[in-house]
């Protein structure tokens, strides 16, 4: 059943493959119009080192926007992070200030020493 299938697709595989070929053998025709485009290659070629001027100028006012808005993002960042790191020192120093007050008020007496046990399992 499958053996009967094969050679046509041979055949449609190879003909798939050989008419692209013979459509880049033949030469384009040309039109009288085409003939002439000595004068016009010199004015397409302005247009395109204009445009190319154009898509520059594009890409540096974009670079720039991106350059501003990072420079912004990382200065409130940092911002943020200061006034972060300074409340936790300030709390922090607050807190221990006031933990060694009450410390140096209320003085604790040293707990009771008990000496090793001297009894040995039997």
């Amino acid at each position: 059943m499958k053996m009967k299938w094969h050679v046509p697709a041979m055949l449609l595989g190879t003909a798939l493959m050989c008419v692209p070929v013979s459509g880049w053998s033949q030469e384009p025709q040309t039109t009288p119009s085409q003939d002439t485009t000595t004068q016009d290659n010199g004015s397409q070629a302005k247009q395109d080192a204009r445009q190319a001027g154009h898509e520059s100028k594009n890409a540096a006012k974009d670079s720039g926007r991106a350059v501003k808005h990072g420079t912004k993002h990382a200065y409130h960042s940092t911002k943020r992070g200061t006034k972060k790191a300074w409340n936790k020192t300030k709390n922090t120093t607050k807190g221990a200030a006031n933990g060694a007050k009450q410390g140096s008020e209320q003085p604790t007496e040293p707990e009771p020493t008990t000496p090793p046990s001297t009894t040995q399992p039997q």
